[in-house]
């Protein structure tokens, strides 16, 4: 693996193309939320945009989270680079 660095990066962009060329289809809910959330849209009801929602909204917070570790960690390094130097 050492000889042929760029073998790793072109098997992971492989990988990332198959899994964008080939998506599987993918629900956020169980059957019987979905089938409640699609019947309720078809009758003009808007608990399937709220459902959406608050799925989005429950994604969210880990980005947040995982984010805001990350400056924090660039930062301190940063401070520390310039108190080394």
């Amino acid at each position: 693996m050492t000889r042929f660095p760029y073998v790793r990066v072109l098997s992971i962009l492989l990988l990332v193309c198959f899994y964008f060329c080939f998506p599987a289809d993918m629900f956020g809910q169980c059957p019987m939320c979905k089938m409640s959330a699609e019947s309720n849209l078809k009758d003009g009801g808007t608990m399937g945009k709220g459902l959406n929602m608050g799925i989005l909204f429950l994604l969210s917070l880990p980005y947040l989270i995982v984010g805001t570790l990350g400056y924090l960690w660039y930062r301190n390094k940063k401070n520390y680079d310039e108190s080394t130097e």
